[in-house]
């Protein structure tokens, strides 16, 4: 009797050779065949699910965007509301949430990294720029709502359109150059500068 093969399941096998691959060589070495053998299947298996190469670059980064999304929400839902945090709390407690975003790890390191090939491929590529757009906007939205919140507690005063992108732009500078020289900006450098300005923003020292 034929083994059923759960399409979702395989379609993320896929993925995640994607994902190493990029990782590992470079965006530049994603083709179907290579990640057919990242991921130990013939080349007609992933045909049979990716029409191309283009196909299976934006599957890749929808896959790592929404992995990156769902670990932020299950993170917000099993974390206290920010309400109920003493001031002192505050910072420590965001930068845990908001360094999901940082290579802090191997699985955050892959997905960082893949997303900055992704971003850099995207501009000159108009087949990603959709997807690139949506992360980059991401970040932001993310800071505004983390801004948002803390201003609900009067524990941030400061203008969101401007502190919104900041944190969000020092949530990408972190990223990536702990990407491009992890030996220099090590992940306790990112923690260090992350909190040093949340602290700022929370107005706890």
């Amino acid at each position: 009797m034929p083994r059923v093969v759960d399409g979702q399941q395989r379609r993320a096998h896929i993925a995640d050779a994607v994902l190493r691959l990029a990782a590992r060589d470079g965006l530049h070495a994603v083709s179907l065949r290579a990640v057919a053998a990242e991921a130990e299947l013939n080349i007609g298996s992933v045909r049979h699910y990716f029409d191309s190469q283009h196909d299976l670059m934006r599957f890749a980064m929808r896959a790592t965007i929404d992995r990156v999304t769902a670990r932020l929400v299950e993170r917000r839902e099993t974390t206290d509301p920010i309400g109920r945090l003493r001031p002192d709390e505050l910072a420590d407690r965001l930068t845990g949430f908001l360094a999901e975003l940082l290579p802090l790890d191997e699985r955050r390191r892959t997905e960082t990294t893949v997303l900055v090939e992704f971003l850099l491929a995207a501009r000159a590529d108009p087949g990603l720029a959709d997807l690139a757009g949506e992360a980059i906007r991401g970040t932001v939205t993310l800071a505004r709502r983390v801004l948002d919140a803390l201003a609900r507690t009067g524990a941030f005063a400061g203008d969101p359109d401007v502190e919104a992108p900041r944190l969000a732009a020092l949530l990408d500078g972190l990223a990536f150059r702990a990407v491009l020289r992890p030996e220099i900006t090590t992940g306790e450098e990112c923690l260090a500068v992350l909190r040093a300005h949340l602290r700022q923003l929370t107005r706890t020292g």
